[in-house]
């Protein structure tokens, strides 16, 4: 009888921990499971550089860049992969006044512009968006594909910043400031520029002409 009791006693405890160990295991599965990812970021400090640079034109623009390669296998099979790609971009646009040249005539309290830079795209904010991705069995898109496409997205997106007014803006606004600012100190400013940085400037500086005018429109409306 006493052999029988030990024998149940022992075999109790072996099942009890059998059942505590798969329970264990058990919850620690689904813990796992249900456990957010661990990141980690390092972030490195490379270099400071001191810089002068102003904005003086904000724009907003949206693009749709359309993506689409075919491959031809063995002038058997063609695949095609293509996307859409929305892109919304902030762009500053402004001068890098480290790029001036100038001189000062203190005594008839004189700044003479020697070289004038021309306006640039100093910051550009994007956000993209993928649509319509499609690809085939053996075309498909890599990493390196879609850094390709956010590239040329992005590098579209500056052309068109410096094709639009955002320059001419940023021109007529830098010259405004410069000659306000020496005028309240009681300077005055004269620009000496060679005679190609000038055009240029000058080309920024002015307005362009509206193609539509009221004899135009006039016209079109008889018709």
């Amino acid at each position: 009888m006493e052999m029988s009791t030990l024998l149940f006693f022992i075999l109790s405890v072996f099942l009890g921990g059998a059942f505590g160990a798969g329970a264990y295991y058990f919850w620690s599965g689904r813990h796992k499971l249900k456990s957010e990812p661990q990141r980690e970021a390092t972030v490195l400090l490379e270099r400071i550089e001191k810089v002068f640079k102003v904005v003086m034109a904000e724009g907003y623009f949206t693009e749709i860049y359309n993506y689409q390669h075919d491959k031809n296998f063995w002038n058997l099979i063609k695949d095609k992969k293509k996307a859409l790609v929305i892109a919304k971009a902030k762009v500053l646009v402004g001068y890098d006044f480290g790029k001036l040249r100038f001189h000062v005539e203190g005594n008839s309290k004189k700044i003479v512009i020697d070289y004038f830079p021309e306006p640039e795209v100093l910051s550009m904010d994007t956000d993209y968006k993928f649509y319509d991705i499609e690809q085939g069995w053996l075309n498909r898109f890599q990493s390196d594909d879609y850094t390709s496409i956010l590239n040329e997205a992005k590098q579209t997106m500056n052309e068109k910043a410096l094709q639009s007014d955002l320059p001419r803006i940023a021109t007529n606004q830098v010259q405004l400031m410069m000659f306000q600012l020496a005028a309240t100190m009681n300077w005055k400013i004269d620009m000496q520029l060679p005679e190609t940085n000038k055009n240029v400037i000058e080309e920024y500086s002015s307005y362009k002409p509206v193609e539509a005018g009221i004899e135009s429109l006039n016209r079109k409306t008889e018709e």
